[in-house]
């Protein structure tokens, strides 16, 4: 491990640091933008747990289940998990929107009433000139075009209709699909607390004595979830567990004397922040 921080370079299995922020270790450990850099080992999974000690929040279920993994168990639901998620990707809805759809029905609608009422005006025109002699030509060209102008109009307003009757369709099986949707986010969530729970139990005697060997104080039972102690010692414990790759960054953490005593506590490389 190469930590360089203005300049100085600092090397080892076990580093301390001042005056740097333990996210800007966090960060370049990650490979992300920080002003200081650190060569190391990529990160595991189990580093999202412990990168930073104390940690911020902890999920111990979670951090287990991924030390776990790190060691080569495998859960029994493991592919039954797989094959939900997969199915849940393929289960997005598309997005349904029938308002424009009511929209051009209701437009149609309106067209042909109007068109219809100049059709019946002009017909009660023409019969008015019948009746007193006078000359039709003008306004029978009028209703030869309000008649066209209506049987497109009556044209419009069933495709439109029929637009609406798809949309209303495709609308219900979204529903439907969305419904599948919640169904299947039910079981993934109830897969993944049974596959966290049967992981963290294949290393739960490990956790018992890591937790043992770190400072701290917590009470271990002889179950799987039966721990009473502070989310600290927890996560201790459990990078005292973690395959060692990259470096935890132990800051300002006064149950260690520095550095090399974390490293050595927690068997894993580690950047010390005074």
């Amino acid at each position: 491990m190469r930590v360089r921080i203005d300049g100085t370079v600092r090397e080892g299995w076990a580093v301390e640091v001042t005056g740097v922020e333990a996210t800007a270790l966090r960060r370049a450990i990650r490979g992300e933008a920080s002003p200081v850099h650190v060569e190391c080992p990529e990160p595991g999974s189990v580093h999202d747990h412990v990168a930073c000690l104390p940690p911020s929040g902890f999920d111990r279920r979670a951090a287990l289940a991924a030390v776990a993994r790190a060691r080569g168990h495998e859960a029994e639901q493991a592919g039954e998990l797989v094959a939900a998620r997969d199915e849940l990707a393929a289960a997005s809805p598309p997005a349904v929107d029938v308002r424009e759809a009511r929209r051009r029905v209701a437009a149609a609608g309106a067209e042909e009433e109007r068109l219809r009422e100049r059709v019946a005006e002009l017909r009660g025109r023409i019969q008015a000139r019948h009746e007193t002699g006078a000359d039709t030509t003008a306004v029978e060209a009028q209703l030869d075009a309000a008649t066209s102008d209506l049987a497109e109009a009556e044209t419009e307003r069933i495709a439109a209709e029929q637009a609406l009757d798809r949309a209303e369709r495709a609308a219900r099986k979204a529903r439907d699909r969305r419904e599948e949707r919640l169904e299947l986010e039910d079981r993934v969530a109830n897969l993944e607390r049974r596959v966290r729970e049967e992981l963290a139990a294949r290393v739960w005697e490990t956790f018992r004595t890591a937790v043992e060997a770190v400072p701290g104080s917590a009470t271990v039972g002889e179950s799987p979830g039966a721990y009473e102690g502070d989310a600290t010692t927890a996560a201790l414990g459990v990078a005292r567990l973690a395959p060692a790759d990259a470096p935890v960054v132990v800051d300002g953490l006064d149950r260690f004397s520095g550095a090399d005593a974390a490293a050595a506590t927690l068997d894993a490389p580690v950047i010390y922040v005074r």
